[in-house]
């Protein structure tokens, strides 16, 4: 028997009332940029289940917005001792393109120098942003009358890791990266032998030569991490937190790490119990297109049409290259949607939608979409796997380059190398992803095994915030890796510990027989 309308009402009602009276505190601490766009997906699930949410600011941010209907926030004034805005993120794609163009050996070097560089910038900002908050008395007693349930942050860099600890709160990461590199580093095995390291642009199979290329850049990163990151930071501990305090420590301690990222998309490494994997989770069902967008897209008839959008980031390449894009872009017959700031190119032919900004998940769910032409952002590639489109990569920056080479060791992505692309190079590539199917049936397989999962990846991530929010922490499926020294870790004491009693019990067989020998010698000569 169906329900009357006042029953479903005060049904509907009932519910809502049960969900609101879960709702969690949840104090949040993300980072800008990209990051800060997967991370809405996130607050917006957790709004919908009735959570109250508290988001961290800089005065300085660029997307994160002061008033949100789904959250309050705290802003604060850091003072930031140098600017990270469009001209760096500039700089460092035209050095990037610098680069490309130099041997191998060249590269390495001057790759490692720029990655401790750019350390120093992004953490000394957080450093000033954290000290912010924890040098504001008023603040911090505010923060810890508001009773937060846990503190949910993108540990990328440790401000928020460093809250939550000072305020003794239970912590969900939402992450991927760690400080030098790759998260599973700092909390699970990663033997470079088969692990590839952050910008090594190495698959899993490696041979001597690769392996020793990505061992070293483990032992680089263990090195950037010791003597450019933790130093940062020594006096802020002093400062807040008890003697003894480490840093790395405390960053292995959060209860439960949401990993973006799939294994169907990664290759397989070692993983810890606490490590849950919520890749593809910002990726939607497809909405309908505005309607002069829509036009756009029907008008490209049998052809179809190109996708294109280097991020949130980078509004566009140095002229040159945007006009090599463009004019291999006007010869296509397909039509194409570029996301685009700045000068609009000479060469841009009619086919051609410049935008600021477009729908990129509902644009690549469209059947008319053939090709997605990307930088090799996580989110973009994800929706591309998401929603079966096949990539054509432009990477610039940080690990655009490991995203791209995954996708195309399976098939699914061819890749350009910006700093030496050319119209003919660029416009035959395009042709080959579009027009030879392996491209498409290998990304159509790699989403059908993406989205074979029994709960979709922001269903999962609600559930473990929601878990360590029940249950207080998740101390129980931390591993005890976490409190042991790095000689410990990997049993260098206990080795010397049985290399001592070798050498003693060695030494004490070469000392008796030796004695023996001696005396044996004495009764000899006497009987002479």
């Amino acid at each position: 028997m169906g329900m009357r309308p006042k029953q479903l009402s005060a049904l509907t009602c009932l519910l809502f009332v049960i969900c609101s009276c879960r709702g969690g505190n949840i104090l949040v601490f993300p980072e800008d940029g990209s990051h800060w766009v997967n991370m809405q997906v996130i607050l917006r699930k957790l709004h919908t289940y009735g959570h109250s949410l508290t988001v961290m600011r800089s005065s300085k941010s660029w997307y994160i917005q002061e008033n949100s209907s789904i959250y309050s926030t705290i802003t604060v004034n850091p003072n930031e001792i140098e600017g990270v805005g469009p001209d760096f993120f500039m700089m460092l794609i035209e050095r990037s393109l610098e680069l490309q163009k130099m041997s191998p050996f060249f590269h390495f070097f001057e790759q490692q120098k720029d990655i401790a560089n750019i350390l120093k910038v992004f953490h000394n900002g957080a450093l000033q942003f954290v000290s912010a908050i924890l040098d504001d008395a008023e603040l911090v007693e505010w923060l810890r009358k508001a009773k937060f349930d846990l503190l949910l942050t993108d540990p990328a860099f440790p401000a928020g890791v460093l809250l939550a600890k000072f305020l003794h709160l239970p912590m969900v990461y939402n992450v991927r990266w760690l400080n030098a590199g790759e998260a599973h580093m700092a909390i699970a095995p990663s033997p470079p032998s088969y692990v590839p390291m952050y910008n090594s642009l190495l698959s899993d199979q490696m041979n001597f030569l690769q392996r020793t290329d990505n061992f070293l850049r483990y032992l680089v990163s263990l090195l950037q991490e010791q003597y450019v990151i933790v130093p940062i930071y020594s006096k802020l501990l002093e400062r807040h937190f008890p003697p003894g305090t480490d840093l790395l420590s405390m960053q292995q301690s959060a209860d439960i790490w949401m990993m973006r990222m799939d294994f169907v998309f990664e290759f397989p490494r070692p993983t810890m119990p606490n490590v849950v994997y919520i890749g593809g989770f910002q990726c939607q069902p497809v909405q309908a297109l505005p309607e002069e967008l829509e036009d756009f897209m029907q008008s490209s008839g049998e052809h179809g049409v190109v996708i294109m959008s280097l991020g949130a980031m980078v509004g566009a390449l140095p002229t040159e290259i945007t006009e090599v894009i463009a004019t291999a872009f006007a010869e296509i017959p397909q039509k194409v949607v570029w996301r685009y700031h700045g000068k609009r190119p000479l060469s841009l032919g009619n086919n051609t939608l410049l935008l600021e900004w477009f729908p990129q998940n509902d644009l690549l769910g469209h059947p008319k979409t053939r090709v997605f032409v990307s930088h090799g952002g996580t989110n973009g590639i994800y929706e591309a796997i998401y929603h079966g489109v096949p990539v054509l990569a432009l990477p610039l920056l940080f690990d655009q380059f490991d995203n791209v080479l995954r996708l195309q060791v399976r098939g699914a992505a061819r890749v350009l190398q910006v700093a030496t692309l050319t119209s003919q190079e660029f416009l035959e590539a395009v042709k080959e992803v579009i027009q030879n199917p392996l491209y498409r049936n290998n990304i159509r397989k790699l989403s059908e095994l993406h989205r074979d999962q029994p709960l979709s990846p922001l269903d999962c991530a609600i559930f473990w915030i929601e878990y360590v929010m029940r249950h207080k922490g998740a101390p129980h499926l931390r591993s005890e890796a976490t409190n042991l020294s790095w000689y410990s870790y990997h049993n260098i004491d206990v080795v010397a510990f049985l290399l001592s009693i070798m050498m003693i019990a060695l030494w004490s067989s070469l000392y008796v027989c030796k004695l023996l020998c001696c005396r044996k010698s004495i009764k000899k000569n006497k009987i002479e």
